[in-house]
This record gives C-alpha cells, sequence and structure tokens, in this order.
C-alpha cells in the first residue's frame, strides 16, 4: 500500500518520513481526506500557532497502521470521513477521549461521541437527485417516497453496502424500526434501474444519460460537478432534493477526527482539534469542499447557499453507528446488490 507523506509542503520517502516524525514532536496527523482540502488548514495551523503538521495521506488502511504501530505510533491525531469508517477506529482501539470545553461548544451534542472518542468536522446530506425533465419538482419529497412502486426501473444507486448508504439505511432502521426499515429497502431495490454500481456522481451521469429519473448522492458532489467541466452538464440536468422537511428533515453524515490513545504530542494535537472546530477552520471546509459546517454560525460557501436551506435530521451519529451493522446486515439478506 501506498501512502503519501508530507512534511511542511515537501513530500518524503518513509524512512526520511519516520526520521521526521521521530525528531520533530510536533503534532502528526494520519488522514483519509484529500491533501487539497486539509493543507489550508494545516497551514492556518502553523500560522497561528507555530506549531508543525506532519501528515500522511492514504486512500485506506491507516487504522490498521495505527494498530500495527502499537504504542509506538507517532500518530496523533485520525482524520476520516463517515461516521462507520470513524466508529471503526474506535472499535479497533485506537482512540482516546477527550474532554474539552472549546471543543464541546464548537460542535452540538449529536455530531459528537458521548464519551468523546470522535468529533464531527463538517457535514454533508445525503440527498435526492431528480430529473429536471422526468420528475416534476414536489413529486418526490421524502426518503420513504423512494419505495413507491411509481419510481419502478427509474432509480439509481451505488452500492448498498457502501458506507454512505450504510449511514442513510441505519437511520431508517432508527426511524422506523428494523421491520419497517427492511420493506423500505426491498421496495427500493424493487424500484432500481440498474445493479447498484459506480458513485454518487456516477448516479446523476446516468440521469443525464437518461438510464434513471432519480439517484441518492451527498450534497457536497452538486458542487464539485458544477466546477468539473465535463461533469457540469450532468449536475445541471437534475434538482438537488432535500428530503423529509416536513418531518425529521434530511439524513446528515461527517467527516471527523478523533484523538489517537498512544499520541506523542497530546497538547499540540489537542490544540489542533481546537483549531479544526472555530471559525476560521470551518469557514475553509465551508469554502473549499461545499460541506456543512458544524459549529453554528458559520457561513456557507455562496454556491452552496443558492441550493437552498433545509432541516437536517438531528438523530445522534452514535446511534446511526450503532446500527450500522445491522444495516448492512439488511442489505445482505435482501440481496441489495444482486
Amino acid at each position: 500500500m501506498e501512502f503519501r507523506k508530507v512534511i511542511g509542503g515537501a513530500v518524503f520517502g518513509m524512512t526520511a518520513f519516520a526520521a521526521t516524525l521521530a525528531s520533530a514532536q510536533e503534532v502528526n496527523v494520519y488522514s483519509l481526506r484529500q491533501e487539497f482540502l486539509v493543507a489550508p488548514l494545516f497551514e492556518k495551523f502553523t500560522e497561528q500557532t507555530g506549531v508543525k503538521v506532519n501528515v500522511i495521506f492514504a486512500e485506506k488502511g491507516l487504522v490498521e497502521r495505527i494498530k500495527q504501530e502499537g504504542a509506538n505510533s507517532p500518530a496523533d491525531i485520525l482524520m476520516t470521513v463517515d461516521i462507520s469508517r470513524i466508529q471503526q477506529a474506535v472499535d479497533a482501539g485506537v482512540t482516546d477521549s477527550v474532554s474539552n470545553g472549546v471543543i464541546d461548544a464548537n460542535i452540538p451534542a449529536h455530531l459528537r461521541d458521548p464519551e468523546g472518542h470522535w468529533f464531527a468536522l463538517t457535514q454533508r446530506g445525503r440527498a435526492i437527485y431528480a430529473s429536471k425533465d422526468r420528475v416534476a419538482e414536489g413529486e418526490i419529497a421524502s426518503y420513504e417516497d423512494l419505495a413507491d412502486p411509481k419510481w419502478e426501473g427509474k432509480i439509481c444507486t451505488r452500492s448498498g453496502t457502501h458506507d454512505y448508504n450504510i449511514a442513510l439505511f441505519a437511520s431508517m432502521i432508527a426511524v422506523h424500526g428494523e421491520e419497517k426499515a427492511k420493506t423500505w429497502l426491498e421496495g427500493l431495490k424493487n424500484n432500481l434501474a440498474r445493479k447498484p454500481q459506480g458513485n454518487d456522481r456516477g448516479q446523476v451521469k446516468a440521469i443525464k444519460e437518461g438510464e434513471c429519473d432519480l439517484a441518492i448522492g451527498n450534497t457536497y458532489y452538486f458542487g464539485k460537478m458544477l466546477d468539473d467541466e465535463e461533469q457540469r452538464t450532468w449536475a445541471e440536468s437534475v434538482n438537488i432534493v432535500f428530503p423529509n422537511q416536513n418531518d425529521r428533515g434530511m439524513s446528515m453524515n461527517i467527516s471527523g477526527m478523533s484523538l489517537i490513545k498512544s499520541a506523542p504530542n497530546r497538547d499540540n494535537a489537542v490544540k489542533l482539534m481546537e483549531f479544526l472546530t472555530g471559525d476560521v477552520a470551518q469557514q475553509i471546509y465551508a469554502e473549499v469542499n461545499y460541506e456543512y459546517p458544524v459549529k453554528p454560525g458559520v457561513e456557507w460557501a455562496e454556491n452552496v447557499k443558492s441550493w437552498g436551506t433545509f432541516k437536517a435530521d438531528e438523530l445522534p451519529l452514535a446511534e446511526i453507528a450503532r446500527l450500522s451493522p445491522d444495516a448492512i446486515k439488511m442489505v445482505d439478506q435482501i440481496g441489495y446488490n444482486e
């Protein structure tokens, strides 16, 4: 597995990287979040505090790496996406509890672990994308509507076992109970236009090409598609629908962070965690990746504002993490991906 190493803007090989970490004693981050997104945050933190941030970037495998490194791991903070992946780190026993008044004041209770093992950094909604040409405005209004037989053969989704969908399915279990949620999921499967495949943006592309009329996808992808010359026509072919505005609100997921149990630079790590939940960092997150800040009162990016306001589901993310194994089992039971 290949890991990307960035120290103060320079890229190092593993030997040099390890030596730098051993001597620097600054703050060391293992990040599953992309470099372009977190680099501006770390640069601003260093500018304000003088504390350097050393980073390993990878697409996967960082929790396993921390476990293998054990008590000698240089990692102070793990940054990742999706509540399921964050919970995997907690379940692996590599995280530590943080009790901090600044962080708790910045992040609403439903967006952090009750025991302090993880904290949300950004939010993204699980929206419905609807064809402008083939779906009338207001014709689809809730996740529950996706199981209506009127949409048979008209819905596209990525794999049912992908973390983004598992979080949504877990929220349906929390709201409706396991039996009704299973019936709903069976209805959604019956309405699929094709076997689940691709990523969220690929579902919107399928709408543009007429393969389906509806899709499920994260909100921030709408902004990313509009920014991409090739994908802009995909985004322009759909309306972004915020589901369940008349009841519980749109299901939300997060990116987040955890303090590592063996953190060699704990004080600086907590200082960085405070910074990442504050106004400056939250504004950077909002503008760079079209995500919703977790700290109340921080402005959304201007183009995100243009999509409209919405009511967010405030179901505790800890409950979604708890029910995710049940959602995975349910997906397998009904053969959603077959």
